[in-house]
C-alpha cells in the first residue's frame, strides 16, 4: 500500500472519530475535499481488485462514511469528490447509491462534464440505452466524448438513423468519434457509409490511428473493394507503426483481409512473420485453409493450435456446413464438447443447419437440450436454426412451438418458419404466417415467392411478386430467379419480358444468377433465339448456365446443337456438374443418339461424378426408344439400388410402343414394387396390353385401377387474361366462375350444331 495513502487514511480516520471543525479558509478546504478525494480514489482502486491496494478489499463502509460525512461537511460540492463518489459506487456495484450521489451533485451543481460523460458510459454498459438517451438529451453541455458514446451505443444497437443524426450535430471530431462511427456502420454492413466518413475524418485533418485504420480495411472488405483495402494499408504503414509485427490485433485482420481477397500465400506470409500468435491468429489461419476448400489442412491447424477456443471450434464447423459436409460438422461439434469447449451461438446455428440438412431429428433434438440447459435457445440466431431443423425433419408442429417461445422475434425468424411450411408443402400455413408478420423485408418476399415456385403455384409467386412492387420493396437477384422461373413454367413470354425489362432498368440482367433464370426462361417458352442471346452477352458463365442453355436446347428438339455447346462448355475451365450431364443424356435421348449417350454416361466417372438414379433413368430411356430393350433391363437389374419407379415406366412404355410383353410385365410388376400407388404402372400396363391386342388384360386393368381406388392425376392448364392468370383442372371445378364458363360453352356448342 502507498505510504501517504496509509497515512492519509489513518489521520481521515481520527478526523472522522474527533469531529474537528472544517478549516475556515479556502485553502483548507480544498485540502481536505483532496484528502477525501485520495481516499475514495483508494477505495475504488480495491473495488477493481488491485493488488496494491489488497487490504482495502471491504472498505465500502469507509466510503458510505466517506460520502455521509461529505455531505454533513459541504466537501460532496467538490467536483472533484462529486466524480470519485461516483466512480467509487460504480467499482462497488452499487448503482442506487451512485444513481443517488449524482442527483445530489447535479442539485448542488457541482456535476462537471466528466460527472454527465461517465453516467452516460454507465447506463450504455447496463444496456440501457432510453436512459443513456435521456441523459444525454437533458445534459446542459455536451462534448465529443457525449457524441462518441451515444453514437457507439446506438449503431451497435442497429438504431443507425438515430446515430447519424448526432453524428450530424456533433460540432467537433475527434480520432475516437470518427473510429467509433466508422466501426457502427462497419458492424451494421453499410461499409461505403462507412468509407465516406473516413474521406471526411481525413478532410477534417484527424489522424487515424490503428483502431481506425482496421475498422476502414474492414469497410472496403466488406465493400468488395480490395484495391482500396490494400491503398489503405500502404496508409496505415506510412503513417504509424501499422504493420508492427507485435501488433497481434493488426496482424490478425490481414491474414482476414488476404483470405477474403483470395491470396491464401500473402495469409500464410504474415502469420509466418508474426513473432507472437494468439488464438485468434490460429484461428483465422484455419479460416484461410477452410475457406479454400482444404478442410484436412483447417483439422490439422486446429488440432495443431496450442490453444483452441470456442471460436476455433465453431468456425471449423461452420466451415464444414458450409462446405456441405454435415456429418462432418456433427462430428465435430462432438469432438468439442469431449474437449470441454462451451459452445457459443454461432456453433449451435452451425451445428443445427448441418443436422437439418441431414434431417436428423434425434440429433437436433439433442443439440436442442444442449441449448435449453446453457440457455441459448431463446436467440434468434438459434431459434431460426432449430426452426429450420424441425422443419427439413417434417416437424412443422415442433418448428411452431420454438418459434411461439421466442420472446422478441426479429424479421429471421418469421422467414424461417415461413421457408419451413413451404418445404413441407404447407402453403396455407405459410401465407397465413406471411400476412401476420408485424414488418416484411426483401427476403420475407423472396420466402414466400420462392415457396410457391417449390410447389408448383407460379400463378399465385407472380401475384406476389406484384405485391413486393407495390409495397416499395426492391426486388433482387434471388426475387428475379424465382419470378423468372415461375413464367418459365407457365411458358408466359409476355410476363418474362416484363420481367426482364425490370432486371434492365434495375442494372442487375448482367448478373450470373439473373442471366440464366432469363436464359432458361426464354428457352422453356419456345423463344430459343432471345435465349441464345441473352446467354452469349453475359459476361460471366457458371456451371448452371451451361447447363441451362444445353438443357433449353435439348428440350426444343436441338439435340445436336445442344451436345456441341456442351462440347464447347468442355473446353473452357468450367466443370459440368450432374446436372449438366443429365441435359446431355436427355438430348442423346430425343435424337436417338444412343452411342453417344453411352460414352457421355461413362464419362461421367472421369469428372468424379457419379450416375444416380435419374441419370440411369434417362439411360435406359435412351437404350428403351431405339428398342434395346434387353439392354435397358440389364442396366437397371446391374444398379437395382439405383433404379427408380421413373426408370421401370420408362422401359415399360418402350415396352408398349415394341409390344415387348415378357419384358413389360416385369417391368409392371417391378414398378408396383417401388411404388403401389402409382397409377402409372397400371396405365402403361394397360396401354401395352391394348397395343399387343390383349383388350381383355387391358380392361382388367383398368377395372384393377378403380377397384384398389386408384385415380390417374388430372391435369391442369393456365390462360392468361387481361394480365390475370385462371388455372383450370381436370375432374374438378375450382375455378370461380366454372358455372359461367360452361354456359358460354354449352351455347357455343349449341350455335356450332346449327
Amino acid at each position: 500500500m502507498h505510504p501517504t495513502l496509509a497515512s492519509l487514511l489513518k489521520y481521515f480516520k481520527l478526523r472522522l472519530a474527533n469531529g474537528p471543525p472544517l478549516a475556515p479558509n479556502a485553502k483548507a478546504f480544498k485540502s481536505y475535499a483532496e484528502t477525501c478525494a485520495s481516499l475514495l480514489r483508494l477505495c475504488r482502486a480495491a473495488a477493481i481488485g488491485n493488488a496494491s491496494y489488497s487490504s482495502f478489499s471491504n472498505n465500502l463502509p469507509l466510503a458510505l462514511s466517506l460520502h455521509a460525512h461529505a455531505v454533513r461537511s459541504g466537501v460532496a460540492a467538490d467536483r472533484s469528490v462529486a466524480s470519485h463518489l461516483l466512480t467509487t459506487y460504480a467499482a462497488f456495484a452499487r448503482s442506487a447509491e451512485r444513481d443517488q450521489a449524482f442527483r445530489d451533485c447535479v442539485s448542488a451543481d457541482a456535476a462537471s462534464s466528466f460527472t454527465y460523460d461517465f453516467m452516460l458510459s454507465e447506463h450504455v454498459k447496463a444496456g440501457d440505452i432510453a436512459s443513456a438517451r435521456r441523459l444525454f438529451d437533458g445534459m446542459p453541455e455536451r462534448s465529443v466524448v457525449s457524441y462518441t458514446t451515444m453514437v457507439d451505443a446506438l449503431m451497435k444497437r442497429g438504431c443507425v438513423a438515430d446515430a447519424v443524426e448526432l453524428y450530424e450535430q456533433c460540432p467537433l471530431g475527434s480520432v475516437a468519434f470518427f473510429t467509433a462511427t466508422i466501426s457502427g456502420f462497419v458492424c451494421n454492413e453499410l461499409h461505403h457509409n462507412a468509407l465516406g466518413v473516413f474521406h471526411e475524418m481525413l478532410s477534417c485533418g484527424v489522424r487515424p490511428n490503428d483502431i481506425t485504420f482496421v475498422c476502414v480495411i474492414k469497410a472496403c472488405a466488406g465493400a468488395g473493394e480490395f484495391g482500396a483495402a490494400m491503398s489503405i494499408v500502404g496508409l496505415a504503414i506510412k503513417s504509424s507503426n501499422f504493420f508492427d509485427k507485435k501488433n497481434i490485433e493488426v496482424q490478425n485482420y490481414l491474414i482476414t483481409l488476404y483470405r477474403r481477397m483470395g491470396d491464401a500465400a500473402a495469409a500464410f506470409k504474415v502469420f509466418d512473420e508474426m513473432e507472437a500468435k494468439d488464438v485468434v491468429s490460429w484461428t483465422a489461419l484455419l479460416d484461410v485453409y477452410a475457406d479454400a476448400g482444404d478442410l484436412d489442412g483447417a483439422r490439422r491447424v486446429l488440432h495443431a493450435m496450442p490453444e483452441r477456443n470456442e471460436v476455433s471450434w465453431a468456425t471449423l464447423i461452420a466451415r464444414c456446413e458450409q462446405k456441405g459436409d454435415a456429418a462432418e460438422a456433427v462430428r465435430l461439434y462432438g469432438e468439442m464438447l469431449a474437449d470441454g469447449c462451451r459452445p457459443n451461438i454461432s456453433c449451435f446455428s452451425s451445428v443445427l443447419s448441418a443436422s437439418a440438412s441431414l434431417q436428423d431429428l434425434r440429433g437436433g433434438a439433442r443439440i436442442h437440450a444442449h441449448t435449453l440447459k446453457m440457455g441459448c435457445s431463446t436467440s434468434v440466431f438459434v431459434s431460426s436454426s432449430l426452426i429450420d431443423m424441425y422443419c427439413k425433419s417434417n416437424k412443422c408442429r415442433d418448428a411452431q412451438i420454438v418459434f411461439d417461445t421466442i420472446p422478441q422475434k426479429n424479421i429471421v425468424c418469421w422467414n424461417s418458419l415461413i421457408s419451413g411450411y413451404s418445404y413441407n408443402g404447407k402453403m396455407v400455413e405459410a401465407e397465413d404466417l406471411f400476412k401476420k408478420m408485424p414488418a416484411r423485408n426483401s427476403a420475407s418476399w423472396n420466402t414466400i415467392i420462392s415457396g410457391y415456385v417449390q410447389n408448383r403455384q407460379f400463378v399465385d409467386a407472380l401475384k406476389s411478386f406484384n405485391a413486393m412492387m407495390a409495397s416499395g420493396q426492391i426486388p433482387g437477384k434471388i426475387t428475379f430467379s424465382s419470378v423468372l422461373l415461375a413464367c418459365a413454367n407457365l411458358c408466359s413470354v409476355e410476363m418474362g419480358k416484363m420481367v426482364h425489362a425490370k432486371t434492365i432498368k434495375l442494372g442487375i440482367e448482367e448478373s450470373v444468377f439473373v442471366g440464366t433464370a432469363l436464359s432458361d426462361m426464354y428457352a422453356k417458352s419456345g423463344d430459343l433465339e432471345s435465349s441464345k442471346r441473352v446467354f452469349n452477352q453475359m459476361p460471366e458463365r457458371n456451371d448452371v448456365t451451361w447447363t441451362a442453355m444445353i438443357q433449353g436446347l435439348a428440350e426444343n428438339g436441338f439435340a445436336e446443337e445442344s451436345i456441341l455447346l456442351f462440347e464447347d462448355m468442355m473446353a473452357t475451365e468450367i466443370p459440368p456438374n450432374e446436372h449438366t450431364f443429365l441435359a446431355v443424356l436427355f438430348a442423346c435421348s430425343h435424337g436417338g443418339l444412343v452411342e453417344q449417350a453411352i460414352h457421355y454416361f461413362e464419362t461421367m466417372q472421369a469428372w468424379g461424378l457419379s450416375p444416380k438414379a435419374k441419370h440411369y433413368t434417362c439411360m435406359v430411356d435412351v437404350l428403351a426408344r431405339a428398342g434395346r430393350l434387353t439392354e435397358a433391363e440389364d442396366l437397371l437389374m446391374k444398379t437395382p439400388s439405383r433404379s427408380e419407379a421413373n426408370s421401370w415406366a420408362a422401359l415399360l412404355s418402350a415396352c408398349s410402343t415394341f409390344r415387348n410383353e415378357e419384358i413389360g410385365e416385369r417391368a409392371a410388376k417391378k414398378l408396383r414394387e417401388l411404388e403401389k400407388d402409382n397409377t402409372a404402372g397400371y396405365v402403361l400396363l394397360s396401354n401395352m396390353y391394348a397395343s399387343c391386342g390383349r383388350w381383355k388384360d387391358a380392361a382388367e386393368m383398368r377395372l384393377l385401377m378403380k377397384g384398389i381406388t386408384l385415380k390417374k392425376e388430372g391435369g391442369c392448364s393456365w390462360v392468361q387474361v387481361r394480365g390475370e392468370y385462371h388455372a383450370f383442372f381436370s375432374w374438378e371445378a375450382r375455378h370461380p366462375l366454372s358455372l359461367e364458363i360452361d354456359e358460354i360453352l354449352d351455347l357455343l356448342t349449341w350455335e356450332l350444331s346449327i
